[in-house]
């Protein structure tokens, strides 16, 4: 079942995959799959090994105001990774950056459970979250490649709340800035 969903996720999207089409595809009946995983999302975790889960870090990101929302975002970032999970999340991180397979999957994860939902909830206009969620990842990316992948100083090595201050308001200006943005497809 879970490589079916890899599968799935990776070639589909979370969106675009589904539990039928997942079970289907592992020769299971559905019902077998909501037994093992209860949801999508959970099943979602599963397949790319997600070491945390978003739902149990986002709804705190989320209750700041939007206008410190960047910064809380930076915030959320440096706990996961400063936390228990960073190994886990590192292999993550260096097999993505290794096979395309799970750089799709580790994309579609950030993309639908972490960005999509940070952006979506701040006021800018719905053809514009794309773009905003693009340069929003870039920026979480390259401080997670850099502080933690390459172990780049001083960054490396700084206290949180240094890191907070430095990137927050970049990712704050992505949010709800002024921002050029390409036209939409």
């Amino acid at each position: 079942m879970l490589a079916a969903a890899r599968t799935a996720f990776a070639e589909r999207g979370y969106d675009g995959a589904s539990i039928r089409a997942i079970a289907t595809a592992a020769g299971v009946d559905p019902a077998l799959v909501h037994h093992y995983f209860g949801t999508k999302d959970r099943l979602f975790l599963a397949a790319v090994q997600a070491p945390a889960d978003p739902d149990e870090f986002l709804p705190e990101v989320l209750a700041v105001p939007p206008d410190q929302r960047g910064a809380a975002v930076v915030g959320m970032v440096l706990r996961v990774w400063d936390g228990p999970t960073r190994p886990a999340v590192l292999a993550l991180v260096r097999s993505a950056v290794n096979h395309e397979w799970s750089a799709r999957l580790l994309r579609e994860f950030v993309l639908s459970r972490i960005v999509r939902r940070v952006v979506g909830s701040v006021d800018v206009p719905v053809e514009e979250r794309e773009a905003r969620g693009a340069l929003v990842a870039s920026q979480v990316v390259g401080l997670v490649m850099a502080r933690y992948v390459f172990r780049m100083e001083p960054l490396a090595s700084a206290p949180p709340p240094w890191v907070v201050a430095a990137i927050g308001p970049t990712v704050q200006r992505y949010l709800t800035g002024d921002v050029e943005l390409p036209h939409p497809r």
